[in-house]
């Protein structure tokens, strides 16, 4: 199919980075559609690791590259990886919608001050995203199309910085002058003016001509603004459908890939029914190397959650798995796998709408004995008969094939699973 959506089906971090790359050998164009540097996509390629904030991970591949509508940017965060990917791999070939928002410094320090004073931590990067979309939605956000052109920044900056300042003086925070700001960020604004493109009208073209497009999302299903544990969430649509919305583009029939790790990670506050602690989380936390790509934070670590797959299968029409980190498993005596919750001693299936529902349900878990990994896997029936069963479960209890299986960082440590 010429259109491939890759959706990270658990709370983000899924490895969805080396899914893309591996998938963009046969792709002529890799969009980023949604969030901002909060993002980190992380891409090894023999002992080189690139690690991505904003760059789509096609780069890597030297795809052309695509920032949608719906990415907001920080474009010191997007030069800096511009450089790093002209000096690692080549001439960087990348579009940018110009309905795409832009982070503003007022952003970071609003997003850092409104963390501190809320009775519950969300656990923000405080990258400054939340208070970027929060502008787009009241119609104070700058544009790229507004930020490359030096009179109409100018005009924008004057009429929205003293709304700002308003909310900084509210924080007991520095107050910013709009002429400081001009002079700040026209350097970069000028630099980044000839990546301007239409990419919604781009991408209806090349479709229509037979180009391979990936659609990449940052975050996981379960960050999304509606759908995700509210409010423990990201500001924007991390769903299939949203990646429609933000690239511009009409519904296609298309893969739909939910990237899930063999195993579950949450960083940040919010509910996690099958997070574990202790001595196997930690073992877990240094294996999988889980600390995040943005942050460094370590990642809270969790068993594999059924009815987190089967409700972002079922909103964001899964049509096959790519089933990532299996090597993390590798050694344990005992896996278990949460295939449903109980709530008020009833059995649910799927996630609740209502998360402080969710936060009192209790997993029931399948308990799966474990298996040792070898590194020289060249099929699914390379797989130890354990590691074959575990993933055939998943298949079973989400009604979705796994085709995908990353058992290392590597690209070659990718199999493909095919269809019985």
């Amino acid at each position: 199919m010429p259109l491939s959506v890759i959706i990270g089906a658990q709370f983000g971090d899924e490895g969805k980075g080396k899914i893309i790359d591996y998938l963009s050998e046969k792709a002529d164009i890799v969009v980023r559609f949604n969030g901002g540097d909060n993002a980190g996509h992380t891409v090894v390629v023999g002992n080189k690791t690139y690690k991505l904030h904003l760059m789509p991970s096609g780069a890597v591949q030297k795809k052309i590259c695509c920032l949608a509508s719906g990415v907001a940017i920080n474009p010191k965060t997007l030069l800096e990886e511009i450089e790093l990917i002209e000096k690692e791999v080549g001439k960087v070939k990348l579009f940018v919608d110009p309905r795409a928002q832009i982070i503003m410094p007022y952003h970071l320090l609003l997003d850092g001050a409104s963390e501190e004073k809320k009775c519950k931590k969300i656990g923000t990067t405080k990258k400054g995203i939340g208070p970027c979309y929060a502008d787009r939605a009241s119609r104070q956000g700058i544009r790229f199309s507004e930020f490359i052109n030096k009179n109409k920044f100018y005009e924008r900056l004057k009429e929205v910085v003293p709304l700002k300042n308003l909310e900084l003086k509210a924080f007991g925070l520095k107050q910013k002058n709009a002429e400081a700001l001009f002079k700040e960020l026209s350097k970069m604004s000028y630099k980044l003016k000839k990546y301007q493109m239409d990419v919604s009208k781009y991408l209806h073209v090349s479709l229509k001509n037979g180009k391979e497009v990936l659609l990449e999302g940052a975050q996981g299903f379960f960050l999304d603004n509606d759908f995700g544990t509210y409010p423990y969430v990201t500001s924007s649509h991390t769903g299939s459908a949203g990646a429609f919305m933000s690239a511009g583009i009409a519904y296609h029939e298309c893969r739909v890939i939910g990237v899930s790790k063999a195993y579950c990670t949450r960083v940040g506050a919010g509910p996690f029914p099958t997070e574990i602690n202790g001595s196997l989380a930690s073992a877990i936390r240094e294996k999988g190397n889980e600390y995040g790509t943005t942050t460094g934070r370590p990642r809270r670590v969790g068993w594999l959650d059924l009815p987190m797959l089967r409700t972002a299968s079922r909103i964001c029409g899964f049509t096959e798995i790519a089933l990532t980190k299996l090597d993390v498993l590798s050694g344990l005596k005992e896996i278990k796998v949460s295939t449903a919750y109980k709530i008020g001693g009833k059995k649910v299936k799927e996630v609740p709408a209502d998360t402080f529902l969710l936060e009192k349900c209790k997993p029931m878990y399948v308990r799966l004995k474990g298996f040792e990994l070898s590194h020289e896997l060249k099929s699914f029936y390379d797989l130890p008969s354990e590691a074959r069963s575990y993933i055939k479960l998943i298949e079973k209890n989400v009604g979705i094939r796994v085709r995908m299986i990353s058992y290392g960082p590597e690209r070659k440590q990718t199999l493909i699973k095919a269809q019985e």
